[in-house]
């Protein structure tokens, strides 16, 4: 039989093998290009928002600590619900899970638009992290489940890159969005992404759970939130009162207790929000250690840099968002790339090399404060956003490769909550030190000193777990 063997791909109509595949191939990329527009979503609220915080701070008006939790809520909502989304997602169905996230990140950002004060913006802003903790890992095991592994760490390559080039226009945007029109409409930028993304996934995007999970572990999601609360409000306000404040050191000891009951919880119940057996792989928790130390210093140095940058620098809002360009950028366009060169030159060496670029990148920040702008800050912004480059798309593959490939909803749910824990403990640490050292400006080079120590020891972690066999 001469010709192409036809075969029915798409709705009983008739087209050759060679169709099928290229069908099947715009597929994952349209649904790659739907989770990359979701993702965006939280990416941009974070850098975004570390822009408006001056002109958030002296508009509402927030004090130091309100200041703090507007960032916090944000992160302590998506540190303590992942997981839980993780596992919804394994369970439910991830593409399920992932426009249910991006519709409900789109409804709390009008919320947050639309604040009256202070307080109103905090409980937004919480919203915005719960829709977040589902819309994150979900993206990512949809990315797993949708690419075969053959091609699955160049995927995941193309998502940190272009998530990264979509997140570099944020702060750039933002900032001019908060000179000419009101920090306001930077939350009503998600909303034009978030349809984006829901129509290509919808569309596009196929539909892939684990049919042995089962039900959500919502006391562990509870013991979570309570252990991460309790743990932000005795940094907070350790730094808001000082180092003798009971009431700060009685919240940090039930953070601690909450944590114990929390793993007694995962140890025990029959189906865990967090199979404690996950963490058995060396690989597994030397690469989740390492995003603790990298996004731990990324977040504290974050949090500073606008107030310097503004406060002792002058510089107006879109200047700060213009600011950032040089850590993006390399993100934006390294990234993919770094994804695929793994696979040429191992895992390893790009997840060593690229926190110790990174941390070059902190300590230049820490002693350039009294540089030109171009060597003290735009110079180390750069060298930081080429080391992350190279190593976020290789951690990302491979913690979901880490983990047994029925988990890869929870495997992205750690990982994304180790990084949004690290964020939340890093500007906590970071607010308690200004208030300490008489404001944000005055800790500046402290905190930046901090993150080039703690990106370096995650560069052992690196070491660590890329060199651990597989499910070792």
């Amino acid at each position: 039989m001469s010709g192409p063997f036809r075969q029915p791909c798409d709705e009983g109509v008739l087209r050759t093998s060679g169709d099928c595949e290229g069908a099947a191939r715009r597929k994952r990329y349209l649904t790659l290009t739907a989770c990359v527009l979701g993702s965006a979503l939280v990416f941009i609220d974070g850098s975004v928002v570390a822009v408006a915080l001056p002109v958030m701070r002296a508009q509402l008006p927030a004090d130091v600590v309100q200041t703090q939790w507007i960032v916090n809520i944000y992160m302590l909502m998506l540190a303590a619900f992942t997981l839980l989304g993780g596992a919804g997602a394994d369970r439910f169905g991830r593409k399920r899970a992932f426009l249910a996230g991006v519709a409900g990140f789109a409804a709390a950002s009008i919320f947050c638009g639309l604040a009256p004060n202070a307080n109103a913006l905090i409980a937004a802003r919480a919203l915005q992290g719960l829709a977040g903790a589902v819309l994150a890992p979900a993206s990512l095991a949809l990315i797993a489940a949708t690419f075969p592994k053959a091609e699955r760490g160049a995927a995941i390559g193309v998502w940190a890159g272009a998530s990264a080039l979509t997140t570099a226009l944020g702060p750039v945007l933002g900032g001019w969005i908060v000179d000419v029109l009101s920090w306001r409409y930077i939350f009503y930028l998600n909303i034009p992404i978030a349809l984006a993304a829901l129509a290509a996934g919808a569309v596009f995007s196929g539909e892939s759970r684990d049919e042995a999970a089962r039900r959500l572990d919502w006391p562990g999601a509870a013991l979570a939130v309570l252990a991460l609360g309790a743990l932000a409000f005795s940094l907070t306000r350790l730094g808001e009162r000082n180092i003798g404040d009971l009431r700060a050191w009685a919240a940090l000891a039930l953070s601690l207790i909450l944590a114990a009951a929390f793993l007694m919880r995962e140890k025990n119940a029959s189906s865990p929000m967090m199979p404690l057996g996950i963490f058995s792989s060396l690989r597994f928790s030397a690469l989740n250690a390492l995003t603790l130390c990298l996004y731990a210093a990324l977040s504290s140095a974050f949090l500073l840099l606008p107030f310097e940058l503004t406060e002792a620098r002058g510089l107006s809002a879109a200047a700060v968002g213009a600011v950032f360009l040089p850590f993006t950028l390399p993100m934006g366009f390294l990234s993919s790339v770094s994804g695929a060169l793994q696979n040429r030159v191992g895992a390893r060496l790009l997840l060593v090399a690229g926190p110790v670029l990174a941390a070059l990148g902190f300590a230049l920040l820490a002693a350039g404060r009294d540089w030109p702008l171009w060597a003290g800050v735009l110079a180390p912004m750069g060298v930081t956003g080429f080391g992350f480059a190279l190593f976020v798309a290789p951690l990302t593959d491979g913690v979901i490769r880490a983990a047994p490939e029925r988990h890869e909803g929870l495997a992205s749910g750690v990982n994304n909550a180790a990084s949004r824990i690290a964020g939340m403990i890093g500007v906590a640490l970071a607010g308690a030190l200004a208030a300490a050292l008489g404001g944000f400006t005055g800790a500046y080079p402290w905190i930046m000193a901090g993150a080039a120590a703690l990106t370096l020891v995650g560069a052992g972690f690196g070491w660590t777990g890329a060199g651990a066999r597989q499910g070792k």
